[in-house]
């Protein structure tokens, strides 16, 4: 008897291959390879985050799960910041719910809004997670091109919105590229949103990465934007919580039943002993990463004075957010063949743009916040070696 071996689901062969794992690959094989790839800062949590989990198994109901939506005093403490850094009131038109992480609050708004057919509306360049999110719930991504300083073309998202739209995605400060949007953008798309009955989810995990006179706004903030606007935040970034997965979501009242059945489902809760880390982290406030914010302002100067001596044959938009630039490389090889080039002949890694759905051109994420100022002068010193031995300029 022929035994055939069972297939594999459609949706998932459809999605992209996680890019960071790819890369982190590559960097295992060619040691000395210094990272200007993965999206992490170079600092850990404050101590008063250490000191909240001193005696966390000491306690044995810390060890049992917890409320699906989140530890009742991280709850509290969020709304609070929320009201007094982004505007945000909850109030009872609102809910928050702890997640595992910003990615996992996309994933469970999309499984509240949308269902298989639906599209998603996602500004170009878009962050690779979001994208892979949407084809795995068989929903349809719809690509809308920002402009030249990857801004977003409000025209061109209002041109895009269809009978099958059910959210348009806006992420600032923005990964990949490092554009702050303006508040006047971000309130046209909320608008627009609202007009049309369908969601605006705004990522907001960067919201204290900026720089010069850039300034982040929280579309949440807009009078009337409780029904329709979906809020995501993440520890990872702020309070270098990279490992402890931990995010948030502020949603509209309406959808907190259908989230919390995502999220009893896929996780039951977030992680306990990260929430009572969050906790401590809360207690120091913003000020925490704002402190640490200058040193990596100084290296975004060292990166970007570095790639001045490129500009023959690089073009480098303004970036005044995140800790992310994208390049665009004046050559015709595909990005990945020169990020695989980059690191096998140079030993200096980045991410091709082709995984943010940049096909036309050859774009490079470059990601400074996990670098020191030696490394990440060294680091850039060989990415224009490279560039300029690898295109032959």
């Amino acid at each position: 008897m022929t035994k055939h071996r069972p297939n594999l689901s459609w949706r998932m062969s459809a999605v992209q291959d996680p890019i960071i794992p790819v890369i982190a690959g590559l960097i295992r094989s060619h040691p000395g390879t210094i990272s200007l790839g993965q999206g992490v800062v170079f600092y850990g949590p404050p101590a008063a985050a250490r000191e909240a989990i001193r005696d966390f198994f000491e306690k044995p109901e810390n060890q049992k799960y917890g409320p699906a939506q989140g530890m009742p005093q991280l709850l509290e403490l969020t709304e609070r910041k929320l009201a007094a850094e982004n505007g945000i009131h909850v109030g009872t038109a609102r809910r928050v719910v702890v997640t595992a992480g910003a990615n996992m609050a996309f994933l469970n708004a999309l499984f509240a809004i949308a269902d298989p057919g639906d599209e998603i509306i996602l500004p170009l360049p878009y962050y690779f997670n979001q994208e892979m999110a949407v084809r795995m719930l068989s929903c349809t991504p719809v690509f809308v091109p920002t402009d030249g300083n990857n801004q977003l073309r409000t025209d061109l998202i209002r041109a895009a919105v269809t009978e099958k739209t059910r959210a348009v995605v806006t992420i600032s400060p923005n990964n990949p590229s490092g554009a702050v949007f303006s508040e006047d953008a971000l309130r046209e798309v909320n608008a627009l949103c609202r007009a049309h009955g369908i969601y605006h989810i705004t990522d907001e995990a960067y919201e204290y990465f900026t720089y010069g006179g850039a300034r982040h706004f929280s579309p949440a903030s807009i009078q009337g934007s409780e029904p329709h606007t979906i809020s995501l935040f993440s520890f990872s970034k702020a309070y270098g919580f990279a490992s402890w997965r931990l995010g948030y979501m502020v949603i509209p009242e309406h959808l907190y039943e259908a989230v919390l059945k995502a999220q009893d489902t896929n996780l039951i809760c977030a992680p306990s002993i990260s929430q009572h880390a969050a906790i401590g982290a809360l207690t120091v406030g913003s000020d925490y990463c704002r402190e640490k914010l200058k040193i990596i302002g100084r290296v975004r100067e060292i990166v970007l004075d570095e790639l001045q001596s490129l500009a023959d044959i690089c073009r480098v938009p303004e970036a005044q957010g995140a800790f992310y630039l994208l390049l665009r490389v004046d050559t015709e090889l595909d990005s990945m063949k020169v990020a695989q080039r980059l690191i096998q002949e140079h030993k200096v890694a980045v991410i091709p743009g082709t995984a943010f759905g940049l096909d036309e051109g050859c774009y490079l994420r470059v990601a400074y916040g996990a670098l020191e100022p030696e490394t990440a002068a060294e680091g850039t010193r060989r990415l224009v070696s490279g560039l300029r031995a690898i295109t032959g300029a």
